[in-house]
């Protein structure tokens, strides 16, 4: 129980990386707070999670993001643990095939959302010393060919540098700030790549390991940033990807 009396926000916590992440923090000790847009999706989460409650939420809106904050105050009275988790990727297109709104929604999402639960979750953390995960990407760290995600890299690279830049200002108030960056993993967001078996067989062989990565193997490294054992840790950059950035 490593996480015993702790309240923990995992953002985008009703599937994939995600849930398993909120699962294995409430295995551990955790009161766990996921986020959705799909009601139903997090009602659903919730009767597996042990000690979960859900909060809608569209990380795009301010006001959903206030509201999500202001509930776990009420209800609990701290924050001790932020998983920025919540993300979306775009259909695959070259540069000049995307159009300005898809690229802004998936800035939108994946780093503004990323900097407004930061921003509202901060003044709670200050009073817990408390713990911030970033879920990035190995595409965040270099450029895949034929990858052709560029909102994505951009959206994932930036909040790899943001981790540093968060983990330097929040030192002095002994809020710790880390990211993880997965290689591809099981989920929703990579089924529509991974539909026939040559496309299976092709994307664990891009992973040195052999395999593409679980959700659950992404939970126990936030597991470790979140508990004691990183307690000397901050402004890390933990590649869980099977090897693939190092190709």
């Amino acid at each position: 129980m490593k996480l015993s009396g702790k309240i923990a926000l995992v953002s985008g916590g009703s599937r994939g990386i995600g849930f398993a992440t909120a699962k294995i923090l409430s295995e551990n000790g955790a009161t766990v707070v996921i986020t959705a847009k799909n009601n139903e999706r997090l009602d659903k989460a919730v009767l597996e999670i042990p000690n979960a409650i859900g909060i809608p939420a569209d990380i795009r809106n301010s006001n959903d993001v206030k509201n999500v904050i202001k509930e776990i105050i009420e209800k609990f009275g701290k924050l001790d643990i932020l998983v920025n988790n919540a993300g979306v990727f775009p259909q695959i297109k070259k540069l000049h095939e995307i159009d300005e709104a898809e690229w802004n929604e998936v800035l939108d999402v994946n780093l503004t959302g990323q900097f407004r639960f930061t921003k509202e979750a901060i003044p709670h953390l200050q009073k817990t010393f408390g713990s911030i995960i970033n879920i990035s990407s190995d595409a965040g760290l270099k450029a895949y060919e034929g990858f052709n995600a560029d909102a994505y890299s951009a959206s994932k690279a930036a909040l790899i540098l943001l981790t540093k830049c968060w983990a330097l200002e929040y030192s002095k108030d002994k809020i710790r700030v880390n990211c993880i960056c997965p290689g591809v993993v099981d989920t929703d967001m990579t089924k529509p790549f991974l539909k026939t078996q040559k496309d299976k067989e092709f994307m664990n062989n891009e992973h040195p390991l052999g395999r593409i990565g679980q959700p659950e193997e992404i939970g126990k490294a936030v597991l470790y940033f979140a508990s004691d054992d990183a307690s000397w840790t901050t402004g890390a950059i933990l590649t869980v990807d099977g090897g693939e950035s190092i190709k």
